[in-house]
């Protein structure tokens, strides 16, 4: 079943450009791993959170995902970016009207 996981990242202050630039750099290695989509965006409302949606083909998936060696280097770069203030909701697909 295709998952979900839909999160907000607080960023220090001055450094939104910064992340958004690390998280949408092209990764390969991700789609290896089972991710069918990974999108980055903002909102001027709120200029220290980024937004992020990622799909992936299933819970497990991503679970795996944050084990492996490369993604543990993209999250520790990461995090001098980061304030620590984090938020999000995740979920299971249960359908689409835009697919079958």
């Amino acid at each position: 079943m295709t998952f979900i996981n839909v999160g907000t990242l607080g960023v220090v202050p001055g450094q939104r450009e910064a992340l958004i630039a690390h998280l949408t750099q092209r990764s390969d290695v991700l789609t290896d791993l089972g991710c069918l989509a990974y999108e980055v965006g903002s909102n001027e409302q709120e200029p220290d959170t980024v937004f992020v949606m990622e799909m992936w083909v299933s819970a497990e998936a991503h679970q795996a995902s944050l084990t492996r060696p490369e993604v543990q280097a993209a999250i520790a770069a990461a995090r001098p970016l980061l304030s620590g203030v984090f938020g999000g909701f995740r979920f299971d697909v249960s359908g689409s009207p835009l697919r079958d």
